[in-house]
C-alpha cells in the first residue's frame, strides 16, 4: 500500500510538472487530484502555495473529503476540496480529476455557445464526451458550487465550465492527462481555424461517429501508458529530483 501511495503521488507529479511545461498551469492555483479510496472519500491533491512547476511527490498531500488532511506537510486550498471531493464521491469512474484555466479550452467557456466543434480528428476523440454547463456560480468556496459542478458533468467525463475553465476526468491519471493534452490541442487548433474568419468545413456525421470509436479504441491503456511514460522520461532527463 506504501509503494502504490507512492506511486500514486510521482504519477500526479509528473502530471503537474508536464502541465506546466505545456503552458497549462494558473500560477499556484488550480488542482489535479487522485482517489485513492474506492469511495472516493480520500484523494491526493497538490498543495496550497506551491508552483506547478516546484511541486515533488513529497508535497502531494493526501486529504479526506471532508477537508481532513491525512498526510503531507502542506495544507490545501479550499477549491480543492468544493471541486474536487464532490466529483470523487458522485463519480466512481472519475479517479483522476484534473482542472486547469488552460488558455484555448478555457476561451471557449467565454463566447456565446461556445463548443468544441467536431471538424478536426483531434475533436473527434470527445465526441459525446463533454458536458458544458453556461452559467456561472462563483467562486467555488462552499459545497453547493462543487456538487453544481458535479451534478452538470452527469455520465460525461469532461466539462466545460462557463466562464470559468475545464474539469477532466478518467479511472487513471494517465487517461485523464491524455485527454487533458489532447483536449487542448484540439481547442487551439480550432481558434487559429477561425482566426482565417471563414467557416469551418463540416464533416459528415456518419465520419464523425465511426472515427470517435476508432480513436477511442486504439487510445487504449498500451497507448496512454506508453504517452504518460514518456513524460515521466523527459522529467527524469529535465527535472531531476521531482520523484522526491
Amino acid at each position: 500500500m506504501e509503494r502504490d501511495l507512492q506511486e500514486a503521488r510521482e504519477n500526479l507529479t509528473a502530471a503537474l510538472r508536464y502541465a506546466d511545461k505545456l503552458g497549462l498551469s494558473e500560477g499556484i492555483c488550480n488542482h489535479f487530484s487522485l482517489a485513492v479510496s474506492d469511495d472516493g472519500e480520500e484523494f491526493l491533491v497538490n498543495p496550497q502555495g506551491l508552483h506547478w512547476s516546484e511541486v515533488k511527490a513529497s508535497d502531494i498531500v493526501l486529504c479526506h473529503r471532508d477537508g481532513r488532511v491525512l498526510d503531507g506537510h502542506h495544507s490545501v486550498e479550499a477549491t480543492a476540496y468544493f471541486i474536487h471531493a464532490p466529483i470523487h464521491a458522485n463519480r466512481p469512474s472519475a479517479k483522476a480529476v484534473l482542472h486547469t484555466h488552460m488558455p484555448y479550452a478555457t476561451s471557449l467557456t467565454l463566447v456565446e455557445n461556445g463548443r468544441l466543434e467536431m471538424v478536426e480528428q483531434g475533436a473527434l476523440r470527445f465526441y459525446d464526451r463533454i458536458a458544458y454547463e453556461d452559467s456561472y456560480g462563483g467562486l467555488a468556496l462552499n459545497d453547493q458550487e462543487g456538487n453544481r459542478i458535479a451534478d452538470a458533468m452527469a455520465d460525461k467525463p469532461i466539462a466545460f465550465l462557463g466562464h470559468h475553465g475545464v474539469v477532466v476526468t478518467a479511472p487513471t491519471i494517465e487517461k485523464a492527462f491524455d485527454d487533458l493534452y489532447y483536449l487542448e490541442r484540439a481547442a487551439q487548433v480550432q481558434t487559429l481555424a477561425k482566426m482565417h474568419g471563414r467557416p469551418l468545413r463540416s464533416i459528415p456525421q456518419q465520419t464523425v461517429e465511426q472515427t470517435a470509436r476508432q480513436i477511442n479504441e486504439e487510445s487504449d491503456l498500451t497507448q496512454v501508458q506508453a504517452h504518460f511514460s514518456a513524460i515521466k522520461r523527459i522529467l527524469d532527463r529535465d527535472n531531476p529530483g521531482w520523484r522526491d
